[in-house]
C-alpha cells in the first residue's frame, strides 16, 4: 500500500517535472521563432510580441517577459477580486493558460520522438480540454 502511494507522488512530480521542462521548451521556440499565436495565447501581449522581434532573446529575458510573466500577469489580474468578478477571471485567465497547454502538447506530439511524451500530450490535450470545456459552461451557467 505504501508503495503504490509513493508511486503516485513519483508519477506526479515526474508530470510536473516534465510540464515545467515542455513549458519552458516550446515558450523559448515561441518567442525565439516569433510565433506570435502562440505567444498570444500563452498571454504575451501584441506589444511583447512586437517587441521580441526587434530585439535579442538575452535582451528580452532580462526585461522579464516570458512564461513566467504571462503567468506574473495572470495572477496580478485576479488580485483585489472576489466571489463572481475573481471567479470570472479566473477561469478566462485558466482558459488561456491550458489552450497554451494545448497548443504545446500538439506540438509534442508532432516533435517528440518519444512514446512517453506523446502520450502525455494525449493526456494533457484530453484533460485541459476537459476543463476548458467545464469552465466555458460554467461562464454560461452564471451568466458570465
Amino acid at each position: 500500500m505504501i508503495f503504490i502511494k509513493n508511486q503516485a507522488i513519483l508519477y506526479g512530480i515526474i508530470g510536473l517535472l516534465l510540464g515545467v521542462v515542455l513549458t519552458v521548451f516550446f515558450a523559448s521556440n515561441a518567442v525565439n521563432n516569433n510565433n506570435t499565436g502562440m505567444m498570444r495565447m500563452m498571454g504575451i501581449g501584441q506589444n511583447r510580441a512586437n517587441m521580441m522581434g526587434s530585439q535579442g532573446s538575452e535582451e528580452i529575458e532580462n526585461q522579464g517577459i516570458g512564461m513566467g510573466s504571462s503567468m506574473n500577469e495572470m495572477m496580478q489580474s485576479m488580485e483585489g477580486k472576489e466571489g463572481d468578478e475573481f471567479d470570472k477571471t479566473f477561469m478566462e485567465s485558466m482558459t488561456i493558460h491550458h489552450q497554451g497547454a494545448i497548443e504545446m502538447a500538439k506540438k509534442a506530439k508532432e516533435m517528440s520522438n518519444r512514446d512517453e511524451i506523446k502520450n502525455m500530450a494525449d493526456d494533457i490535450i484530453s484533460a485541459q480540454t476537459n476543463e476548458i470545456n467545464m469552465m466555458m459552461q460554467w461562464q454560461k451557467d452564471w451568466g458570465y
